[in-house]
């Protein structure tokens, strides 16, 4: 890894161990920022929604995924490491996800931004049992989503393929599950333009 790279994963490293201390502090002091109304929508009108570039990235198996597999489904996509602590607080709430709407036409993908790649990712996985499809991720990934400056940052992706919401950093859970919720309730529309093509190949 060069040295701009190093410093890019410093960085999120460094933002992630800031999230944590927010967090726990909050936790301690039983802090509490302003609440979003619960009438408020989670995702993005339909109109204001772009398609959210494909990719092709291998699979724990060296199977290559595009994006574009899953064009008729809600994709929750997390971009994450495994030294990121608020992405060990958000997986257990994404297994569930998968667990309880996996058969309403919604996966969860997970793109683990590791630089020390399978090697550190697959006992991660088996660790905690992960249940949903985990590949590897690389700078030219990161920057087609507009360049991944924290970890976590997810996307909910609707099925027409376009990004209905992008989450930065720690979020609340129910924040997650509304926008869920929205798009697997919506109406899908038919004559939505193809996927954009995959671009490049991930890395093993």
């Amino acid at each position: 890894m060069n040295g701009r790279g190093r410093k890019a994963v410093t960085a999120l490293r460094l933002l992630s161990a800031v999230v944590i201390a927010a967090v726990w502090g909050c936790l301690v002091t039983d802090c509490s920022g302003p609440q979003r109304p619960a009438n408020v929508a989670s995702v993005k009108p339909g109109k204001e929604r772009h398609k959210a570039p494909d990719f092709a990235l291998k699979d724990s198996d060296g199977k290559l995924v595009h994006l574009a597999d899953y064009r008729g489904k809600v994709v929750l996509l997390d971009f994450w490491a495994t030294w990121c602590g608020p992405c060990k607080i958000e997986i257990p709430w994404f297994e569930e996800f998968q667990r309880q709407h996996q058969g309403k036409g919604f996966a969860v993908i997970g793109v683990s931004m590791d630089d020390e790649g399978w090697g550190v990712v697959k006992p991660f996985l088996e660790r905690l049992k992960v249940n949903y499809r985990i590949l590897i991720g690389n700078d030219q990934t990161a920057q087609l989503y507009g360049g991944i400056d924290a970890l976590p940052t997810t996307f909910l992706i609707d099925r027409e393929g376009r990004i209905a919401a992008v989450h930065v950093g720690l979020v609340d859970r129910k924040e997650f599950e509304n926008g869920i919720e929205q798009l697997l309730e919506a109406p899908t529309n038919a004559s939505a333009p193809p996927a954009v093509p995959a671009l490049f190949a991930g890395t093993e």
